[in-house]
């Protein structure tokens, strides 16, 4: 066939993204079901949207969430730019291997093992758990996952430009933030992207965390699931892909604007 595609190949990509999606049609099919029964058609209702709002309980975790992740999020990408900062432009110091054994840790540990020792921290420390905890423990993983994708970009940046910034009088920290910052730009938006959406995907962490007036939504969810799936978690559910859809629409046209205009330039 043309451009190498085979028919075994269309199926099996077919196949594929049927295994991935259709749950999820599923799932937006029936959060518009009139039934009390998550898995029983008998109409079409926008009923459970309505009583979704009316779930204070899902409302307080979905806007703690948030907050969380915008926090979390920002902290992450500010301490994991510092760390690439080092890991790249610092050249070899005593201690580089441990520093970066400790920060690329988090990558590869179970999320159990990072829940359970900040918690044991927390304990240790006096510190009560609340919003705080859960930051502080999102945090610690989401800035590995930040450091990593600004480090690349930062290893393939041109000193040069720097290095002019401070002939003409810049101090290093001028330097970086009107000439390097602007062009790792897009690694730390990437990297903070990455950090929200790990955070508002968290639930490990968050159950080893969370206090009793600090439930995030995912674990939320997860106490709602365990006594049987019911229409509002489907509405809440197709809200959240929806969201997500618009986001990666947004994105999308917006580097298929950008790349235009380059292509122009």
């Amino acid at each position: 066939m043309k451009n190498g595609m085979s028919w075994f190949n269309m199926t099996s990509v077919g196949l594929g993204l049927a295994f991935l999606y259709m749950p999820m049609l599923v799932l937006v099919v029936y959060s518009f079901n009139a039934s009390k029964l998550a898995t029983v058609w008998t109409g079409f209702s926008t009923r459970w949207y309505g009583t979704l709002f009316q779930n204070q309980k899902f409302l307080d975790a979905a806007i703690i969430s948030l907050k969380v992740a915008l926090v979390s999020a920002t902290l992450a990408t500010v301490l994991g730019t510092m760390a690439a900062f080092v890991l790249v432009r610092a050249g070899r110091f005593r201690g580089r291997t441990v520093f970066s054994a400790l920060l690329f840790a988090p990558l590869v540990m179970p999320e159990v093992i990072v829940g359970l020792a900040t918690l044991l921290l927390f304990i240790a420390v006096g510190l009560d758990r609340g919003m705080m905890t859960i930051i502080l423990a999102q945090s610690t993983v989401q800035m590995s996952f930040a450091s990593v994708i600004i480090a690349s970009r930062l290893a393939s940046h041109d000193r040069s430009m720097d290095e002019a910034a401070l002939d003409l009088g810049c101090t290093p920290l001028t330097a970086f933030w009107l000439v390097t910052l602007p062009l790792i730009a897009p690694a730390v938006v990437s990297g903070w992207l990455l950090s929200f959406s790990l955070s508002l995907d968290n639930l490990v962490v968050a159950s080893f965390t969370a206090g009793p007036e600090s439930t995030t939504l995912p674990v939320r969810l997860y106490s709602a699931v365990r006594t049987g799936v019911s229409p509002e978690i489907n509405a809440l559910s197709t809200i959240v892909i929806g969201i997500v859809a618009a986001g990666v629409i947004v994105a999308a046209l917006v580097e298929r604007r950008t790349n235009r205009r380059r292509v122009e330039v």
